[in-house]
């Protein structure tokens, strides 16, 4: 227990660098910015405490709402994701999975491990755009944000997940 906390805190902290350092200051085609760290709240394994995703996920929106400017848009979009995790995991999980099965492309199948985090990502792309421009005036400019996110986001957790190996 103590060592998945401070495996969990030093990834907090890759991520928030990684994202506040690196990755804010990105901005494909002026509209598409890869937010890694939503593959933070994809990693959580299977039977997991569900107030305990939903408390990571919120600590670590609430972090990068304070570093990126962006308040509560983060925050809450994270705790969405946080919320949905489990549920959506079991939907491409066979019921005869293991109990404590780690979320990855080697122990999912990369196709299932695709649907899975492609369906996150975009979920909290849409609502961290949502909020974030908190109207729908400019909706095309709003679906190319979603979309550009969404794409490099997928892109770059497919490359972390290269290099990730399961345990």
């Amino acid at each position: 227990m103590m060592t998945d906390m401070i495996q969990r805190i030093v990834m907090m902290v890759v991520f928030c660098l990684v994202q506040v350092m690196v990755l804010n200051r990105i901005h494909v085609f002026n509209c598409a910015t890869p937010l890694l760290y939503v593959y933070f709240a994809i990693m959580f394994p299977r039977n997991y405490p569900r107030w305990a995703i939903l408390l990571w996920c919120f600590t670590l929106g609430l972090i990068i709402d304070t570093f990126s400017n962006t308040p509560g848009v983060a925050s809450a979009s994270m705790t969405l994701i946080g919320a949905l995790q489990p549920m959506l995991l079991e939907l491409f999980l066979p019921r005869d999975a293991d109990d404590h099965l780690k979320v990855s492309a080697e122990t999912m199948s990369v196709g299932k491990f695709a649907h899975f985090s492609s369906i996150l990502t975009l979920l909290f792309c849409i609502v961290f755009f949502a909020l974030e421009s908190f109207s729908f005036f400019d909706w095309l400019y709003w679906l190319q944000c979603v979309a550009g996110s969404t794409i490099l986001t997928v892109i770059f957790i497919f490359t972390l997940e290269c290099f990730r190996k399961s345990k």
